[in-house]
């Protein structure tokens, strides 16, 4: 279960370009001008920590709060530069929630912040694999003998279909193996979770080798993911769903 984590401001080391005193990230907290923006991650700008489990309610609370004051509409009175300031924060702001918000994207970010860039698993990456005959998809360990037998189905469909014929077994037992397969991806983002507590709990510590390799295994997990969500869609398309 996710803990709730306190959503702040971040406070910067720098003092508001309009009235001196030390200014929000985002804001001056004292005069209310927006601020020029800061280069800092998604997390930063909500002033979270690098950590998986946060309150999603909070989140969506201190972004309406934000949007408010950040909105190129709330600002319509200031100089053209604080205008351009506050189109650029406002952006950044929904960028930053988009991401934060969704559980997967979140555990991406993280990821790529740490220096991960996952494998190349989604629908763009499969076709063009198709299209230059260049693998770019791993089928994981655990996976190879079921994705033998998948494809091998799966070529049998599509010939059957060049020459207008119907395999109703062969279809039942696809419908059988797409099931199965919705199954272990539900089934991994439980595992996910398990491993958010984990590399909350090593951030906490300051455990290095247990981050490591807590996020070795997130890596593994996502693209074991990626690869399922892949293998469903490509059971739906040959069947036409």
């Amino acid at each position: 279960m996710a803990t709730e984590t306190k959503i702040t401001v971040l406070t910067a080391e720098q003092n508001c370009w309009s009235c001196g005193d030390m200014r929000a990230a985002q804001f001056c907290q004292s005069c209310g001008r927006v601020q020029p923006p800061k280069p800092v991650d998604y997390f930063t700008f909500f002033g979270l920590p690098r950590k998986l489990n946060l309150d999603v309610s909070a989140l969506e609370r201190e972004f309406y709060a934000l949007s408010r004051k950040l909105h190129p509409d709330a600002n319509a009175g200031h100089d053209p530069q604080e205008q351009e300031w506050s189109l650029e924060q406002s952006s950044r702001l929904n960028d930053a929630y988009r991401i934060l918000k969704d559980p997967i994207r979140r555990t991406e970010y993280l990821l790529k912040l740490e220096g991960v860039e996952l494998e190349g698993q989604s629908k763009a990456a499969t076709e063009e694999a198709r299209q230059t005959g260049e693998k770019k998809q791993i089928v994981p360990p655990d996976l190879l003998e079921e994705v033998f037998e998948l494809n091998m189905q799966l070529e049998e469909l599509r010939a059957n279909k060049k020459l207008g014929e119907e395999d109703s077994e062969l279809i039942a037992q696809l419908q059988q193996q797409k099931t199965g397969l919705e199954e272990k991806f539900s089934s991994l983002f439980e595992e996910l979770q398990r491993y958010w507590n984990a590399w909350d709990a090593a951030a906490d510590s300051g455990n290095e080798a247990e981050s490591r390799n807590v996020r070795d295994q997130m890596v593994d997990l996502l693209n074991r993911r990626s690869y399922i969500r892949n293998l469903v869609r490509d059971v739906n398309e040959a069947l036409g769903n």
